[in-house]
């Protein structure tokens, strides 16, 4: 997304839903990858074969923290910049639920709704957004989560009503 934002709509934006971004296809390659970096290549989800054969899913799936992680590219696709921001980090994350497999080949896309926006030190804004991972054609997320973050920006830029 090219959309910019100033720092100072930022705390009259909570409960508006943010963006969407585009979908995301979550291939075998993906997950093999992800895999090998993390050192989980249990069957459900590098074994193509067996997990059709032995897995309720009917082939494999992305690991739940696969999903997770795709949030920063479903991110960086969907939210407005902030104008001033200078660099931005991962606060943490709460209420993260894995409620539906994403399969092999799936597509996915996040979906970001502002829910909270406040001020912290003089050149702090951290916000909390309530994520939802949606699978293309199935009713269910793929996840759900409150993910927090910071960005910082320079303190003269500090809203003065902030």
């Amino acid at each position: 997304m090219t959309k910019e934002i100033a720092l100072a709509e930022m705390k009259h934006l909570v409960g508006t839903e943010m963006g969407v971004s585009d979908w995301i296809t979550v291939d075998q390659t993906m997950i093999d990858a992800f895999g090998k970096a993390t050192l989980d290549e249990q069957f459900i989800h590098t074994d193509p074969e067996r997990a059709k054969a032995e897995s309720p899913f009917g082939g494999t799936i992305a690991h739940g923290f696969l999903t997770l992680s795709l949030l920063s590219a479903l991110n960086y696709d969907a939210l407005p910049r902030i104008r001033e921001q200078t660099m931005g980090i991962n606060y943490g994350f709460d209420a993260v639920r894995f409620v539906t497999p994403v399969k092999s080949g799936a597509r996915v896309r996040g979906r970001f709704t502002l829910a909270e926006a406040r001020f912290r030190g003089a050149a702090m804004l951290m916000t909390t957004y309530d994520v939802t991972v949606e699978i293309e054609n199935e009713k269910k997320p793929a996840l759900t989560a409150r993910w927090t973050t910071i960005s910082q920006f320079n303190p003269e830029d500090r809203p003065e009503d902030a």
